[in-house]
């Protein structure tokens, strides 16, 4: 047996670690395109879409960040195949926000904005899952700005790209539709554990109709 059967057959009996993943010990940055310069003055948090009133919600910086705080621990998979197990996360929760927010009778999905057109489409359950975090801070830091400061999606059950660095903006949705990298071939779910990788693994069902 090679040794990249060896790291393989270990990596497989590490408790919460996914298929094909590795266990990784630092946090690698990884992003496509520019890191966006943060104006506080001008940052807003906007909720659009199906609102139960119709109405577009947005929030300052400051008062995004005097919102209740919540914090979570959960893992973190990178369809790159590294995973970093029991992060602690702070935050704000999702369901926070469809609280003064609630979405219209119909809501199935979200889409989350970020900085620079890049979004990533959930379906509502996973945007509210206990461990589904819009992340300020992990292990008691603050973000850094390569990491998605000041807030970053953080969906713990899922890969990591269903979580959008930058966050700006979350459309509630009556339907399905792909986001950013769903739309280059990325799978629609996102499911770590059963490795959906790519749009060519999808599952009738998985995606929205054609």
């Amino acid at each position: 047996m090679g040794q990249s059967e060896n790291e393989q057959a270990a990596a497989s009996k590490i408790p919460g670690l996914p298929p094909g993943q590795r266990l990784q010990r630092g946090w690698p940055v990884l992003h496509y395109g520019p890191i966006p310069r943060f104006k506080p003055a001008t940052w807003e948090l906007q909720v659009f879409g199906a609102t139960a009133d119709g109405d577009k919600h947005s929030w300052t910086f400051d008062e995004f960040t005097a919102l209740p705080r919540t914090e979570v621990t959960g893992d973190f998979h990178c369809v790159t195949r590294f995973s970093m197990l029991g992060n602690r996360w702070g935050g704000i929760a999702p369901a926070t926000l469809l609280g003064l927010v609630p979405p219209a009778p119909g809501v199935t999905h979200v889409m989350v904005w970020a900085e620079y057109g890049f979004s990533a489409n959930l379906r509502l359950a996973d945007f509210t899952a206990p461990t589904t975090i819009l992340a300020t801070h992990r292990d008691d830091d603050p973000l850094t700005v390569e990491h998605g400061f000041p807030v970053r999606l953080v969906v713990p059950h899922l890969y990591a790209w269903k979580g959008p660095k930058w966050v700006r903006a979350v459309e509630y949705m009556t339907a399905d539709r792909r986001g950013f990298w769903e739309e280059r071939g990325y799978h629609n779910l996102g499911d770590p554990w059963s490795e959906q990788r790519y749009t060519y693994q999808e599952s009738p069902g998985d995606g929205p109709e054609a």
